[in-house]
């Protein structure tokens, strides 16, 4: 990560995933990373995306950590409770969709909340998602799994409305939509089963695309090789 200033402080969110994991190794690595803070339900007990106390709690337990240059919030379920996405509108079920939602946007929303404050003044800085293409609302072409499209989508439009305001007080911030891919996990392996990529080798290309973003003012929404997707 060249385009930091040295020393730079990193905090990532779902840590305890697949690509969670590879992405703390991969800023374990940079020697210009002064410290990975690497947060998930495993290392901080209490800690819950869907209690805001909980998420608030993180805040003033990290604080005296901060100030952030890098954050990344790698949180976020595809299967809800053992239930997967829905293939046709007549599976829609109001507790799941709403569940969905909660896990997917209104937890990612309230990490904005309550960290963006922590982020460094007058530097570089990166607010980083991962969201999914499959939240483009130009890019659907095959429809099916309505709770998660529509959670990325609502997730998307979070993060394009924190940027326009978090650039009025931290004009050096960046605020990105990743999607990194197919990624061999947990989470995808009921879907694809092994034709997927290494959670490694998308860290290492989504830090790579990090590195490179250019200051708009607006959100961004690019995959892990660095091409945009249309929201």
């Amino acid at each position: 990560m060249q385009h930091f200033q040295d020393s730079y402080r990193a905090l990532v969110f779902g840590a305890s995933g697949a690509l969670g994991t590879a992405l703390v190794q991969q800023l374990q690595r940079d020697p210009r990373c002064a410290q990975v803070l690497a947060v998930s339900r495993q290392s901080l007990p209490g800690f819950d995306l869907l209690n805001e106390a909980s998420i608030q709690a993180c805040a003033q337990a990290l604080q005296a950590q901060a100030p952030f240059h890098l954050v990344i919030d790698a949180t976020g379920a595809l299967t809800v409770n053992g239930r997967g996405p829905e293939k046709r509108l007549d599976e829609l079920g109001a507790d799941y969709m709403l569940q969905s939602l909660h896990l997917n946007a209104v937890g990612p929303a309230l990490l904005l909340k309550h960290f963006t404050p922590l982020l460094a003044t007058g530097q570089r800085v990166i607010w980083a998602k991962l969201s999914a293409r499959v939240g483009s609302i130009e890019d659907n072409r095959k429809g099916g799994w309505y709770s998660y499209r529509a959670a990325k989508a609502a997730l998307n439009m979070l993060l394009q409305t924190t940027a326009i305001e978090l650039v009025r007080r931290r004009p050096l911030a960046v605020v990105v939509a990743l999607q990194p891919g197919t990624v061999r996990s947990a989470l995808s392996q009921p879907f694809v089963g092994d034709a997927a990529m290494d959670p490694h080798e998308s860290a290492q290309r989504l830090l790579g695309v990090l590195d490179g973003l250019q200051l708009t003012g607006r959100a961004q929404f690019v995959d892990h090789l660095g091409q945009s997707i249309p929201w």
